[in-house]
């Protein structure tokens, strides 16, 4: 890729309007000293004295800090949060970020919010050391009463928008934003606009999903088709070429370390390779920053190929970034893939 493409592409960026529709979440970092750690006269357990609190959205709001970070001109969150203190955190994190339009972001007593809280021991001298996590779900079904509105949300923005981003990131079935719903809304969506870019990410898997853009991952990609989920690249290659040529849509596989391959819809293949590393890295957040660069990308006239190495720059600017869920910016995407 040279600079002239890289910028053609970037520039277009301000003009676009996505639409993220999925779990939204808050990632809420206690950050630990334990050059104060205590013994509990009462417990006589080890207190963990938190030095610094920070919150940030997590889940979908991953994806969409990496979209602002792209500088998307529109970026329409659909999803939900509780009436609680996590909630009031969220929303006010996300609307302190550019281009993000909170009209379809929703407030309901009927779910408490999606929660990540990573307590993190800071050390001089040492990388961030994340102890075990603390989770906050929802564990039964989303209300019909929340669903109906959700999908309005999609209705309404589904013949305004330039891309829709689906991302279901809960455990459990219809516990989420991507219900049964949103799930037909979108299935109808592509009927009236089948030139809509709608690309979807479910770590349950993407089976009763329309045909729309897949990306997943190997282990999914198995799930999905019966694929080896042992295969190496070419046999990956192979299944992928498959799926985009059943599917009539573009499909994406992250590989982990062996980076991601990407078929268009008459199972024309591409591999890109993941970029090297460079130190210690953490993993958080980088299938997010590939999720969103190549929303982002394709929904500016991208090519595959391209799309699929600016997102691998994303991913390896991201995973460099300890102790958060990084993002990455077009100035930092240009210093690596140009040279």
């Amino acid at each position: 890729m040279n600079s002239d493409r890289l910028h053609a592409i970037a520039t277009r960026y301000a003009s676009l309007r996505v639409a993220l529709v999925g779990d939204f979440c808050l990632d809420r970092y206690l950050e630990i000293d334990p050059a104060r750690a205590e013994i509990s006269i009462e417990t006589g357990l080890a207190v963990h004295n938190i030095v610094s609190v920070r919150s940030q959205p997590g889940g979908a709001g991953t994806i969409l800090n990496n979209l602002a970070a792209l500088g998307v001109g529109e970026i329409w969150p659909v999803g939900f949060y509780g009436e609680d203190g996590e909630g009031y955190e969220l929303r006010r994190a996300l609307k302190a970020i550019s281009g993000a339009r909170l009209d379809h972001f929703i407030e309901t007593p009927a779910r408490r919010t999606f929660t990540y809280c990573k307590p993190l021991v800071l050390e001089s001298g040492q990388s961030p050391r994340e102890l075990n996590r603390l989770d906050s779900k929802n564990w039964t079904p989303t209300p019909e009463t929340v669903s109906a509105r959700l999908v309005a949300a999609v209705r309404a923005l589904g013949d305004s928008v330039d891309a829709i981003i689906l991302l279901d990131q809960v455990d459990v079935v219809a516990t989420g934003v991507v219900t049964a719903g949103v799930l037909n809304e979108i299935s109808a969506l592509t009927k009236r606009r089948p030139e809509l870019l709608i690309l979807a990410d479910s770590r349950r898997g993407l089976r009763d999903f329309p045909q729309i853009v897949y990306k997943m991952n190997r282990a999914e990609l198995a799930a999905l088709t019966g694929a080896d989920a042992a295969a190496d690249v070419a046999g990956v290659k192979a299944a992928v070429a498959r799926l985009a040529r059943k599917t009539g849509q573009r499909v994406f596989v992250t590989l982990s370390e062996e980076g991601i391959i990407g078929a268009d819809a008459s199972g024309a293949v591409e591999h890109v390779p993941s970029r090297p590393v460079r130190g210690k890295i953490d993993i958080v957040g980088a299938g997010d920053a590939v999720t969103a660069n190549l929303a982002a990308t394709l929904a500016a006239g991208a090519e595959l190929r391209e799309a699929m190495e600016i997102a691998m720059a994303a991913a390896s600017s991201v995973v460099h970034q300890l102790g958060t869920t990084g993002t990455a910016s077009v100035a930092q995407l240009h210093g690596m893939l140009i040279r």
